[in-house]
């Protein structure tokens, strides 16, 4: 699959475009000396990275990956944050949370490629995502409370959305890292392929999901995520706004006509 495009963001993050897939963004780590841990630098890379991508139109899937052999994210840069003062971890935790944040709050449906280490931060980047595919190396885990900390990057929240409340609480108190079989029994990551194969599958994935219309795809997931957690009643209510956005779209338009022609629709994007 040939680049046709490449966007580097300060030292450690990349955004590609592939051919064929002009509607595929590739958001990839990269800081492989470093096992994609997390430095402040990495971190404003990734919130930059996503800022561009929210605001790109022009993309209906973002796919997640790593260009590290044998590991997707190791999680924050520890070596890093043990040369902090305390006031200087304090200035440096919005630049943290914007990382992560930027990829939760990202528009459009992303999927996470996971090979490999996927720990504390490295997998709270994964748990930001909408779909998670992992190849049979996936290691994940959140084992902060072992280094004295927490799940800061949204784990302590999005984990039990995914689990459950008391198969999270287990997880964060034991600090245990789950390998690949186990992570997708317990539903920690969506789908298991073979090694070496998560970030084609995920490209792939997200290849199904941009040849559906844009306007749909990011009013579902705008519905997908604000309903979370509210009663079903109120979900109705963000489930119907979602609809009025679209129900009287150029994309709506274009989708019945070209089901009724029986042909592929042509997006307009509005």
């Amino acid at each position: 699959m040939g680049v046709t495009s490449e966007q580097r963001f300060g030292d450690f993050v990349v955004v590609r475009r592939h051919e064929g897939q002009d509607h595929v963004a590739e958001l990839v780590l990269d800081r492989p000396e470093a096992m994609n841990a997390v430095s402040t630098a990495m971190a404003r890379a990734i919130a930059e990275a996503c800022a561009a991508l929210g605001a790109d139109q022009g993309v209906r899937a973002t796919v997640l990956t790593s260009s590290h052999e044998r590991a997707f994210c190791v999680g924050a840069d520890l070596k890093e944050r043990n040369s902090f003062t305390d006031a200087e971890l304090v200035r440096q935790r919005p630049t943290a949370r914007a990382a992560y944040t930027g990829v939760l709050e990202l528009p459009m449906p992303v999927v996470a490629a996971v090979h490999g280490y996927a720990l504390g931060g490295g997998f709270e980047l994964a748990l930001a995502c909408d779909v998670i595919v992992a190849d049979r190396t996936a290691v994940v885990g959140l084992p902060e409370v072992s280094v004295g900390v927490i799940p800061g990057g949204g784990g302590t929240q999005l984990l039990p959305r995914r689990v459950g409340a008391a198969r999270a609480a287990e997880l964060v108190f034991s600090a245990r890292r789950v390998e690949a079989a186990e992570a997708r029994e317990l539903g920690l990551v969506d789908e298991l392929v073979e090694a070496g194969r998560d970030r084609a599958e995920a490209l792939a994935l997200g290849a199904r999901i941009a040849a559906n219309s844009p306007v749909g795809l990011r009013a579902a997931k705008r519905a997908l995520r604000l309903g979370q957690g509210l009663d079903l009643r109120a979900g109705l209510e963000v489930e119907d706004a979602a609809w009025r956005s679209v129900a009287f779209s150029g994309d709506r338009a274009e989708g019945v006509a070209a089901f009724n022609e029986k042909r592929k629709p042509s997006w307009p994007g509005e």
